[in-house]
Parts: C-alpha cells; sequence; structure tokens
C-alpha cells in the first residue's frame, strides 16, 4: 500500500530540481504524492538561505509544517536544502519536531533518512558537498509538462564576499555534455517543448572539465540538435565568462531565447571590489554595450544589491545611470543582508535601513517603468509564444 508524501519546495530553481530528484527516488519506493499535507505520513521541506529573508521564509515553513505532526497524519518531516547545512545543530535542537536533516549533498540519501526515522531514530545526513545528479536518477517533474529545469553544474567558486552559497553548495563542478543532452533528450521524449539551463554560474559551465575554459557554446551546440524541444531558457550568467561567441550564438540560433539573466549586483568598481565580484565597471559597460547593438531586442535580466557596506548616494547614483542607459527590461533586487559566515558580515554595515528602502524602492520603480514601456512598445507585433493553459481571467 503507498503511503502519502507532501512536500513544500523553497528558494532557487536549483533546489527545486534537488526536490525533484528526492520525490524521484520516492516516489520509486511506494510513496504516492499529495497536495494537501495534512494528508500526508511524510513531509519533505527542502530549505533556501540565500538572504535572510529566505532563511526567516524557510523556519517559518517548518514551523508551520510541524502543526501537521498534531493536527494532521504527519509521522516524519525530513528538512533538506541550504538551511540544513548551515545550521544543523541549531535546527534539530530548537525545532524538535524534525526527525531529520538532510544536507544539500546527501539529497541522493533520502530512503537513508526515512528508513532510520521509521526505525525510531533521528537521522542528521551530511555528506561532503561534491554531489550532482545525472540522467540515470529517477526525478518527478513538478513544473508544468511543458517545460522543465535542468541542472548543468552545482555549486560555486566566485566567492562573492555577501554569498554563503560555496560554504553551503560546495565548489563548482559541471555535468559532463553527454548527461545533459540525455537528459534533456528524455524531458522532450516525455513532451516537454522548453528546458530552462540553470547553474550559479551557468557562463563558467565546463572550465572545471577543460582545463579553466568555459564550454557553454559547446553545450548549446549540441543541445540545440535534440528533436523536440522549442526553446532554451539560460539563468545566471555572469558578465565574467560572457564571451563574443556565447552572445552571437543566443542571439542567432532559433531555438535560444534572447533572454539574458546577468547578476550584476553593483556597477561601481568599488563596491564590486569590496563584494569581490571578478568584473569592474568597464567590463560590465562594454558587455551591455554589445548587448544593446545586437539588431534583435535581448531581453535583459538583472540583480542589485541596494546598501552594500561602504554604498554612498553617489555610488548608488551610478547604478541609477547604467539602469537609464541600458534600459533593463526586469530586476530582482534587495537590500544587502549580512549573511553568517560571509566576509561581508564583518563589514561595518554603515547605510541606514531608511536609506536601504529607499534606494531599492527608487531602483524598483525604475526598472518596472522600463519594464512596462517595453511592454506597450510590443503592442501590434507578432510573436511565438509558448502555450500554458486557459487565463483564469477573461481580458476580452
Amino acid at each position: 500500500m503507498s503511503k502519502k508524501l507532501g512536500y513544500v519546495s523553497l528558494g532557487c530553481a536549483k533546489n527545486l530540481v534537488d526536490t525533484e530528484v528526492m520525490l524521484g527516488a520516492l516516489q520509486a519506493n511506494d510513496y504516492e504524492i499529495t497536495d494537501t499535507l495534512a494528508e500526508a505520513e511524510l513531509i519533505i521541506v527542502n530549505t533556501c538561505t540565500f538572504i535572510e529573508k529566505a532563511k526567516e521564509e524557510s523556519i517559518n515553513t517548518i514551523l508551520e509544517v510541524a502543526e501537521y505532526k498534531k493536527f494532521g497524519n504527519c509521522k516524519a518531516l525530513i528538512v533538506a536544502g541550504c538551511l540544513s547545512q548551515q545550521y544543523q545543530e541549531e535546527l534539530f535542537a530548537e525545532i524538535p519536531e524534525i526527525d531529520a536533516l538532510i544536507g544539500t549533498g546527501s539529497w541522493n540519501r533520502i530512503m537513508e533518512a526515512v528508513e532510520a526515522v521509521a526505525d525510531g531514530k533521528r537521522a542528521c545526513i551530511m555528506d561532503s558537498m561534491s554531489n550532482i545528479y545525472d540522467e540515470r536518477m529517477p526525478r518527478m517533474q513538478t513544473t508544468p509538462q511543458y517545460s522543465a529545469y535542468v541542472k548543468i553544474a552545482e555549486g560555486c567558486n566566485n566567492g562573492c564576499t555577501f554569498c554563503i552559497i560555496p560554504k553551503v553548495r560546495g565548489a563548482f563542478r559541471s555535468r559532463p555534455i553527454e548527461s545533459i543532452v540525455d537528459e534533456v533528450t528524455k524531458l522532450a521524449a516525455r513532451g516537454v517543448k522548453e528546458i530552462v539551463l540553470i547553474a550559479q554560474d551557468t557562463t563558467q559551465y565546463g572550465a572545471d572539465l577543460n582545463n579553466g575554459t568555459p564550454m557553454l557554446t559547446e553545450l548549446l551546440r549540441e543541445l540545440v540538435k535534440v528533436d523536440g524541444i522549442h526553446w532554451y531558457r539560460l539563468l545566471y550568467l555572469y558578465p565574467k565568462h560572457f564571451s563574443d561567441e556565447l552572445l552571437d550564438f543566443i542571439v542567432n540560433e532559433p531555438k535560444i531565447c534572447n533572454y539574458i539573466d546577468l547578476p550584476l549586483q553593483h556597477i561601481n568598481t568599488d563596491i564590486l571590489r569590496r563584494m569581490n565580484r571578478k568584473d569592474t565597471r568597464d567590463d560590465i559597460e562594454q558587455l551591455l554595450t554589445k548587448v544593446r547593438a545586437k539588431a534583435n531586442h535581448v531581453t535583459l535580466r538583472t540583480s542589485f544589491i541596494v546598501g552594500f557596506p561602504g554604498e554612498t548616494t553617489q555610488d548608488f547614483e551610478q547604478t541609477m545611470k547604467l539602469i537609464a542607459d541600458v534600459n533593463f527590461d526586469m530586476s530582482y533586487s534587495f537590500i544587502f543582508s549580512a549573511r553568517p559566515g560571509t566576509p561581508a558580515a564583518d563589514m561595518v554595515d554603515d547605510v541606514p535601513e531608511a536609506d536601504k528602502k529607499q534606494r531599492l524602492y527608487i531602483l524598483q520603480e525604475r526598472i518596472n517603468q522600463q519594464a512596462m514601456a517595453w511592454s506597450r512598445r510590443m503592442l501590434g507585433t507578432v510573436q511565438r509564444i509558448l502555450v500554458e493553459g486557459t487565463s483564469r481571467k477573461n481580458i476580452m
């Protein structure tokens, strides 16, 4: 008889892929997924800790889900992901309802955790952060049938001073091209039409396999040969390894969306240096000039941090000038929050909270205005789209 399994996956798409692999393993062991957490005998919460708000959301979610042990059918609560990796002792001590913790490199041992809990033990499984899933592992797709995420690399070597990812995800490691192509081929056979390629630093893909030289363009050349996939979308293309060859391929290959997700964080060179970013203002501006010089419009999404230690009004105005000059289409931006265990947490946080909030509001308002202006320019044009379904709102 199958057992009911519920889950909550928080944070980024990379985390969601880990969730799907764990669900695939559980499904292969006679667990049935339920959308009603009150019915679930086993609940998994896959957590995020990238910024303070993500950490708070993860903790609040664990506490909410723990209530199902009192008022639902839950017999076991397993917490996985970045929060588990970073705060093992604290989570076990402060939330006794947690039955098992799974680290970011241990998702493949999910059944071991389940069996330990069934035996009345409290399990904490934290392997070295060197694992990365491949096409041979069972995976339960939780996204709509037509679209799927494919993780092409794991971890990060960049060492940005504000970021905890290298400590909770490990060193950068790429999957072989053949493994990725095989997985995409299988997804295409299941009816997937759109593939979203993800990694912490996608433009660095393959550098660890190729004597330091990235191989993203080579990977894309192979992927566009897969029948059945209509387009690919690329997330988290860091500026450092963004070559002219890659830009040309994105713009000219019909199967690659003219969409560049370019996390910049700032434009002032001194701030970038304190962030330990690998680019200067000149590097970034040269790249963006090349992107905007292309005949085909490229949708540019970015991210900025406002209120980083030492950021002056003049530094912030440099970012605003860049936004005005480049005309970004969208942005996911946030206020600096010190993450314990990062170098930036030891810096003097000298930007008043009110100034941080005001800067974020000004920045996001400008981005939103630019996005709306571009949307209006699209009126009357003909575009190739992916139909997701019938709208719940009748706008005609």
